[in-house]
């Protein structure tokens, strides 16, 4: 076969190096081209990491056993020899800007297992990388002087679960500059001033979030492929609201990072809470400033307690299973009910009464009401069925409102239904009975009281606590604990008092707690984990957002912002991309329809988000270890799946 020459670029030898040409055939491999160059640049080094980038086709030579025929090569294809892992800087959820090497040939989702692996986050399918929302030019000076924290030396681990040394992992543990950057990952950072929370980002409305949201790289291509250079600036972010499996003893740089990320999330109004909520979100994190400044991280563990502890979690499981006495059986036989008089509202229907008392009934996972409690024996009015509802709070304790707002599915969309309790006692029972139904548990199941206690003690952190000393007024800086509009709303004389009565009811937790405590109440809020896309129905002649949720599709209304349906992801039958139009087509049970054009994003991401929802959902504790990366390719890749 007839030899021809091929000019490849070696990075390294630098910029102004001419290319090394070598004498190959068709049938050579791409192994056999690599040798050829390492043998002619004369440079003695470890070249095992370089792999050849094909600049024209924007793609990776991998496959070493490949001849050049088989790629498609010919003479004048232009080769880069170059390093597969190259150094990045990386945002972090609490604002710390790493350096560290990254892979820039496999696909992101593998770059972002690596990098979790060496900061010692588990769950790294959580996560994933976008491109920073862009700064205004005026802040161009302060970014050249950004304090970023090198970690390039570091090198990154294979294994699943880094061995811990003084309570960090053991590559952390090597010198005294590394120890401080893992310090710094695990424990959350004091707020900035507020000068510099102004100059962040603020998206002022939906289509200002579907913008961030477009930003997301794709998880089945590379680096290099989406345009990525060495040394840019990328953000590190959760990408799916589905945390499964946390462990506070394992998880100290994952729930710390959650953390920031949910606390950014609110102080720079990218999720709406009420005031109630806002000073209590306030309280929270004045608690965690005071705790982590003042208590040393007791992150460290003896390998028997460790031991223990898997052992009593091994021995809780079985015991779950196994512990079913005689009463529980006759318990289970006769499954419990609540009965009493509510308020039931309902939306939908064009009427101006507003809340009517009835007798309700909740049982199996359905809500029954009757005109009064004689009439309880017989039909009811109406049935309704919480399998797969939503139950979101609408609580208002200083006015003694306690309201549940369900979304109960329906094969158009959601309809919506409000329940009002008396009094806090009440609403935390039937509260945890709808959120136990909306995961297909009944009153049997042992989560019931757990949950009934958690919802009385949110309710209790609300209150107002008349002992409130205010010996420490001086030291909140309130502008840095609420977010810009209650800033500008209330004096710091009026928001201290108020962030100190609410610090009252949560001053005795421990860091851990006060973590978990801020993020449940996070995840309580309405708007919790949704992502926005700007769209264009098909049928219809007008923009839309569509709203991805970890269990619902929703289409909101642009002009008004009003939810106009829902689509639960159980519901879904399948759902295709026609990659020639740029059209998402999606079919659910009872020959429901919907199809929509991307207009802000590409329908990649829409499409990457609706399978990995599927895909986290696919989890379980028993192979919580285990990642099935090919079903997470096969599901969120489409036609480019590996």
């Amino acid at each position: 076969m007839a030899a021809w020459d091929l000019s490849v670029t070696v990075e390294d030898l630098g910029a102004d190096a001419p290319p090394i040409t070598v004498s190959v055939t068709s049938d050579l491999h791409i192994g056999g081209v690599i040798l050829k160059l390492v043998e002619k640049s004369q440079v003695k080094r470890d070249w095992s990491d370089h792999a050849l980038w094909w600049e024209q086709k924007q793609q990776w030579l991998l496959r070493t056993a490949w001849t050049l025929e088989k790629c498609g090569i010919q003479a004048d294809a232009g080769l880069i020899f170059m390093a597969q892992h190259k150094s990045l800087r990386l945002g972090l959820p609490n604002g710390l800007t790493l350096r560290l090497r990254a892979c820039f040939s496999g696909p992101v989702f593998r770059t972002v297992l690596g990098i979790c692996k060496m900061l010692n986050i588990r769950r790294p399918e959580e996560l994933s990388l976008l491109r920073p929302v862009e700064e205004k030019k005026k802040k161009k000076d302060k970014d050249l002087s950004e304090e970023l924290y090198d970690l390039t030396e570091v090198p990154l681990t294979s294994v699943s679960r880094p061995c811990l040394y003084n309570g960090m992992p053991a590559h952390f543990a090597d010198s005294l500059k590394t120890e401080k950057v893992y310090k710094m990952l695990s424990v959350s950072q004091p707020a900035p001033a507020p000068e510099a929370i102004a100059k962040l980002y603020r998206p002022a409305s939906v289509v200002d979030k579907a913008h961030i949201h477009s930003r997301w790289l794709d998880s089945s291509r590379s680096l290099m492929q989406q345009g990525v250079q060495e040394n840019d600036r990328l953000w590190l972010r959760f990408k799916y609201y589905c945390f499964h499996d946390l462990e506070p003893k394992y998880d100290v740089v994952r729930l710390t990072q959650m953390y920031e990320q949910a606390r950014w999330a609110i102080l720079l109004e990218d999720i709406d809470c009420t005031e109630e909520e806002m000073l209590l979100f306030g309280a929270i994190q004045y608690h965690i400033n005071k705790l982590s400044l003042s208590e040393p991280q007791t992150m460290t563990s003896s390998p028997a307690m460790d031991d223990l502890d898997s052992a009593l979690q091994g021995l809780e499981v079985k015991l779950d299973g196994a512990d079913s006495s005689p009463q529980d059986m006759l318990e289970n036989l006769t499954a419990p009910e609540l009965n009493d008089y509510l308020k039931i509202f309902r939306p939908k229907r064009l009427t101006l009464k507003g809340y009517k008392q009835y007798w309700f009934k909740f049982k199996d996972a359905s809500i029954s009401y009757y005109k009064s409690k004689e009439e309880s024996l017989g039909e009811p009015i109406q049935q309704i069925n919480l399998k797969g509802c939503e139950a979101a709070p609408d609580v208002n304790v200083a006015g003694q409102k306690f309201c549940i707002k369900l979304l109960i599915p329906a094969p158009e969309g959601m309809n919506e239904v409000y329940l009002r309790c008396e009094n806090e006692e009440q609403y935390s029972r039937w509260m945890a009975a709808c959120r136990l139904a909306s995961k297909e548990k009944s009153l049997a199941d042992r989560l019931f009281q757990s949950e009934v206690q958690s919802i009385r003690s949110f309710l209790a952190m609300q209150q107002t606590n008349p002992n409130t000393h205010t010996d420490d007024s001086m030291s909140i800086n309130t502008h840095s604990l609420v977010s810009p509009r209650y800033s500008k709303k209330y004096k710091v004389k009026q928001l201290t008092p108020r962030i100190l009565e609410a610090y009252q009811n949560v001053a005795q937790l421990s860091l851990t707690d006060a973590l978990l405590r801020f993020l449940q109440i996070w995840q309580a809020l309405p708007d919790f984990g949704i992502s926005f896309v700007v769209v264009r129905f098909k049928g219809s002649r007008k923009d839309e957002v569509l709203g991805i949720a970890p269990n619902r599709l929703i289409r909101i209304d642009l002009g008004v912002g009003d939810v106009v349906k829902t689509w639960r992801y159980n519901n879904m039958r399948q759902w295709n991309v026609n990659w020639d139009i740029r059209q998402v087509a999606i079919e659910f049970d009872g020959n429901v329809n919907m199809a929509f054009s991307c207009v802000t994003a590409d329908c990649k991401i829409v499409h990457e988000f609706i399978g990995g929802y599927i895909f986290m959902s696919t989890r379980s504790r028993e192979q919580s270890d285990t990642l099935n990366e090919e079903l997470f390719h096969k599901l969120t890749g489409g036609h480019e799946a590996l």
